[in-house]
């Protein structure tokens, strides 16, 4: 089967990269800026939709509040920005917010952090693709019709695309990322020109819309709470800000410089776009609702089942650039492709962390090796399989998606935010020099802001989230906390198990005798190299065994044995109920319970065929008996081979595929090998 899906591997992902080749694929800051922080900067083009939906319960009146909301999120923003900063520079080694916390505040903290970092990420790659098909499909009916479909399409091609490796990946990520953030810009300062300088109305599609308010004449405490849970959602634009953290070992170096003026770099840029959008909505009226067919009016009647509400960026680019227009098509295809590009920054912190978990025995080993490329690629493959359940589960709906979102970054911020205040402590106890500690101390005073003003934000995410869909977001909490707890359990009871002791306990005491038997069908050359092996070996006694499941058929074999004087006693089995694995593995228990210090050594030939169908007509009771073999104590099992011609076929055919050249390489010479040409040289 691996010859089967070697070569079409190859053609998806690329040719293997050698381990020490892994410093060729660390990033530049201009890469790491569109691999690590694509969510952050393409969330402004759902965030303020959310802060306008959530409004629109208490009707128009309450849009006058947007701003205020847009500032309370950049003031939170610059906080976790230059909370960040701190972590980046104190933990460079990529554990980012688990790392922190595990070592400051105990595993039971850390565990916690990284339980809502992976359900965050599986979350990050289900909304950008849900929204990306949503802004898509305001241009492209096909799209929004087969929400599902196309979503799932969006994710296998991601997956792909990082299973080629990190840097390969964000170098083709990184156009269309710029391209958004160029486009927003353009987008901001063009109609802040037109608006201000010309003087121009701007009117957005919706402009002329009406809201039917669900609660009327909100006030006090009820209002509040509203103007709270508007906040909430204006926070989806923190989301990914933790992954440059997480990441810091994928920069270039000096790592730690590198990726702290990338989080401020993404910090600024995201904020401004945010606001910029927030206050064009304002000014050319848009206007959403959470139930666009009954609570949008259009000449006092309700739009309908058969109205798309476009989202806000695309509504205020419509207005700014006129529909339809180049620059309205060309921010829509952006805003599309980073969507989707923004569940990068999940495809690089899932497995980086997974990663790091697996290396603490949270989750399985296979997590924490590299693929052919140098990428986590099992870490990618499950991220790949959740994001696509909950897809599919929440038919691809971002905005039922985005009420599970942003609980367990917060979580994440407020634990790893408390985690360097206790860091901060505790260095401050043996540092004496005196700059030093001005800079610890300014650091702890951002760091312990940071953690008051993240937990406040939490307090206030839980409660007006929870009923809304934050609960399924726990609950996923608590299974990834209880597996990783259960899996941390076995890998521990089995290290203390199989711990080689001090002393020289009975199982290293040696065998008093060695019994071998060799199984036998018929009398062919795969026996006769195995009985030939067995007696190389020299145990104390050998045999070989049978078992008689057709008479005649073992007539043949013992007549034939005799007739060739070979000097190894044949044993027959009999087996009235046609079975072969039972009486082999109640005889190998019956040695072992009469002389429970031998050891018993079972040998089975086995054909080596050459194609994956062979495998299906061959070696089918070998596989059997091993199977039930390996569970019984003070038996070990030898396979050996016996090469059939097929096998020799597949051999050569593999020796082909090690020779073969790509066309003109042999002209050109290998890569490694090529002379360089002089600086300057023109062709």
């Amino acid at each position: 089967m691996s010859k089967l899906t070697d070569l079409p591997k190859r053609i998806l992902i690329g040719r293997a990269l050698r381990s020490d080749k892994l410093g060729e694929t660390l990033l530049p800051k201009r890469i790491a800026l569109p691999v690590f922080a694509s969510d952050p900067l393409s969330s402004v083009a759902y965030a303020p939709g959310e802060v306008l939906l959530v409004l629109s319960i208490a009707g128009l009146s309450a849009y006058h509040f947007s701003p205020w909301i847009a500032l309370a999120v950049v003031v939170l923003m610059f906080t976790v920005v230059a909370s960040y900063r701190q972590n980046v520079h104190a933990y460079p080694s990529g554990g980012g917010d688990y790392e922190v916390a595990n070592t400051n505040l105990g595993p039971k903290a850390g565990l916690t952090v990284a339980s809502t970092l992976l359900v965050d990420y599986v979350l990050t790659v289900a909304v950008s693709i849900s929204s990306g098909i949503e802004n898509l499909g305001s241009a492209i009916p096909f799209v929004v019709e087969n929400k599902v479909l196309c979503a799932v399409a969006v994710i296998l091609l991601l997956t792909l695309m990082n299973l080629r490796g990190m840097k390969e990946s964000g170098s083709l990520f990184a156009i269309p990322t710029y391209v958004f953030v160029v486009g927003v810009f353009i987008m901001i300062a063009w109609g802040a020109y037109k608006g201000i300088v010309l003087d121009e109305t701007m009117k957005a599609p919706t402009a002329d819309f009406e809201i039917k308010p669900e609660q009327e004449g909100l006030a006090g405490f009820a209002l509040l709470f509203l103007l709270l849970r508007a906040f909430s959602s204006g926070c989806a634009a923190l989301t990914g800000v933790e992954a440059i953290s997480n990441g810091v070992p994928a920069f270039r170096k000096p790592k730690s410089k590198n990726a702290a003026t990338t989080l401020l770099l993404m910090g600024v840029l995201a904020v401004t776009m945010f606001c910029g959008i927030i206050f064009l909505a304002m000014a050319t009226d848009v206007r959403m609702a959470e139930k666009p067919a009954q609570d949008l009016l259009l000449n006092g009647v309700p739009v309908g089942e058969s109205y798309v509400q476009n989202p806000v960026i695309s509504q205020v680019a419509a207005a700014v650039f006129g529909d339809g227009t180049f620059f309205f098509v060309l921010l829509a295809a952006a805003t599309a492709l980073v969507l989707f590009l923004a569940a990068n920054t999940a495809y690089n912190g899932f497995p980086l962390l997974g990663s790091i978990l697996a290396q603490d025995r949270y989750l399985p080993r296979q997590l924490h090796t590299r693929g052919d490329r140098l990428t986590f690629s099992n870490g990618i493959v499950l991220l790949a399989g959740a994001a696509m359940l909950l897809v599919w589960v929440y038919g691809a709906d971002s905005t039922k998606l985005i009420q599970l979102y942003i609980v367990g970054v917060f979580v994440s911020f407020t634990l790893s935010q408390t985690g360097m205040v206790r860091h901060w402590n505790r260095h401050l106890k043996t540092e004496r020099d005196p700059a030093k500690r001005r800079r610890m101390i300014r650091s702890r005073a951002i760091n312990a802001f940071g953690a008051f003003f993240t937990g406040l934000v939490l307090v206030v995410v839980l409660a007006t989230k929870f009923m809304h869909g934050a609960w399924v977001a726990l609950l996923g909490m608590v299974i990834f906390y209880g597996t990783m707890t259960a899996i941390r359990r076995h890998y521990d009871s089995v290290a203390e198990e199989i711990a080689a002791a001090e002393e020289r306990p009975d199982e290293y005491v040696r065998p008093s005798r060695v019994r071998s038997v060799v199984l036998v069908s018929k009398l062919h050359k795969p026996t006769l190299r195995a009985l030939a092996y067995a007696k190389l070996l020299h145990a104390s006694e050998l045999e070989a065994l049978s078992v008689n499941v057709d008479p005649a058929e073992t007539k043949a074999l013992r007549e034939e044995w005799d007739r060739r004087g070979i000097n190894v006693p044949l044993k027959i089995l009999d087996s009235p109920y046609r079975e072969i694995t039972r009486p082999v593995i109640e005889y190998v228990k019956n040695i072992r319970r009469e002389s429970p210090r031998d050891a018993v050594s079972v040998y089975i030939p086995e054909y080596v065929v050459g194609h994956w169908y062979e495998h299906l007509l061959h070696n089918q009771s070998a596989l059997r008996l091993k199977g039930r073999l390996l569970f019984t104590p003070g038996v070990m099992v030898t396979s050996v081979p016996y090469q059939l011609q097929s096998s020799e076929a597949a051999r050569k055919r593999a020796r082909k595929r090690q020779d073969w050249n790509a066309p003109g390489s042999v002209r050109r010479g290998p890569v490694e090998k090529r002379p360089k040409e002089p600086a300057g040289k023109s062709t």
